[in-house]
């Protein structure tokens, strides 16, 4: 039977908007071990007339000491800085139906604005994850996941970006399918994950900012929800260039 101790702070594994993070951040309390280090390429803040384009580089791990699970993530909320912008609906993109039905193939090539790779658990067996990151058009981001154990299987995970006022640009929210979440009966928990997304030759800016945060930071905030029924809370800043 699996076992669970919640953590006290986590990160979203589909990070994949307008946080340019630029250190290590790491959870110590609990047996539950989370550590973010990412970078974004520049590192500058842009302005409300020219959106500074950014490529974002992030690794994710999860660790956990002792005789305890990770827990499951069902969704998240990840909230972006003032001053995040992304501008989907200036670039190509591929319809959430498109790519459910035909996979990464039938979406169009300029449409495609990531990918990632990892590794997760199935029990004892390496489920072997993979991500390529589209753009969906204006506040739409879709990630498709294809985990290979323990056995094949491939989903859309759309994540919505709502636009917001005061100190968040964006609220994301992601549903997790469960077809991701257990397969064949055997709960599907990540131990590490790389997205690279942005600034590619198609859309440059389509991850952008236009203004480095109060302080010289960018607040974010990270809350998910878990299959205990309960919810996690991760809130940091990272360092910006004006």
């Amino acid at each position: 039977m699996r076992k669970f101790l919640i953590p006290t702070a986590a990160a979203a594994v589909l990070a994949v908007g307008v946080v340019e993070v630029s250190t290590t951040i790491a959870q110590d309390s609990g047996p539950t071990t989370i550590k973010v280090k990412a970078t974004a390429t520049p590192n500058n803040g842009g302005s409300k007339s020219k959106p500074q384009g950014h490529k974002v580089v992030a690794k994710i791990t999860v660790t956990t000491a002792g005789d305890v699970d990770h827990p499951i993530v069902q969704s998240g909320d990840i909230y972006f800085p003032k001053g995040g912008k992304y501008q989907g609906e200036k670039y190509t993109k591929c319809a959430s139906a498109v790519l459910t039905r035909g996979g990464p193939g039938a979406c169009p090539t300029k449409s495609r604005i990531g990918e990632g790779s990892g590794s997760a658990s199935a029990d004892t067996v390496e489920a072997g994850p993979k991500v390529q990151i589209f753009n969906g058009g204006k506040n739409l981001i879709l990630a498709y996941v294809t985990l290979q154990h323990p056995a094949r299987v491939r989903a859309v995970v759309p994540a919505k970006l709502t636009p917001m006022s005061g100190q968040w640009s964006y609220k994301l929210h992601f549903d997790v399918p469960q077809t991701l979440q257990v397969v064949a009966g055997i709960p599907i928990t990540l131990n590490n994950l790389t997205l690279t997304t942005g600034y590619t030759k198609a859309a440059k800016d389509i991850i952008a900012t236009t203004s480095c945060g109060a302080g010289n930071k960018w607040p974010f905030q990270v809350n998910l929800s878990l299959d205990t029924h309960q919810s996690v809370s991760y809130t940091d800043s990272v360092a910006c260039k004006k």
